[in-house]
């Protein structure tokens, strides 16, 4: 069996229906493929707890677990374990995402996610946001 990693990702979505996807930085894995934000979570964290975290640390915005509304998770088998990713949306934060972690950030139409190469964890979840924001 391999070794699960649970972490927690976000579909971020602005008043224009957009979506934020971060480029992984150089010097880390898949760097230069898209994402969405999120991160591991922590001993003693929930999901939700993780991500509101994570955004903070991420992107220097605030949101609530309340404002975190579970939509679908990605379960992918990488080489050396296993991804469990639950995917959250939110659409209420204060504060305007900006890059902490030397990524880049862009706000994008829902059906031009598939414009942007991510990891092969996140792609299906492509397909249930573009159903979920048309």
């Amino acid at each position: 069996m391999s070794n699960i990693l649970l972490v927690t990702a976000c579909a971020l979505v602005d008043t224009d229906n957009r979506i934020l996807l971060a480029q992984r930085p150089e010097g880390k894995s898949l760097a230069g493929l898209w994402e969405f934000p999120g991160g591991k979570i922590e001993q003693g964290e929930t999901p939700e707890e993780s991500l509101v975290r994570e955004l903070k640390e991420e992107l220097g915005i605030t949101t609530q677990t309340a404002c975190l509304a579970p939509l679908t998770f990605a379960s992918y088998a990488y080489e050396k374990f296993h991804l469990l990713m639950p995917l959250f949306i939110c659409r209420k934060f204060e504060g305007i995402p900006m890059p902490q972690e030397n990524q880049t950030l862009k706000w994008v139409r829902p059906e031009k996610l598939r414009d942007y190469p991510m990891p092969p964890a996140d792609e299906p979840l492509i397909p249930v946001l573009q159903d979920l924001l048309r």
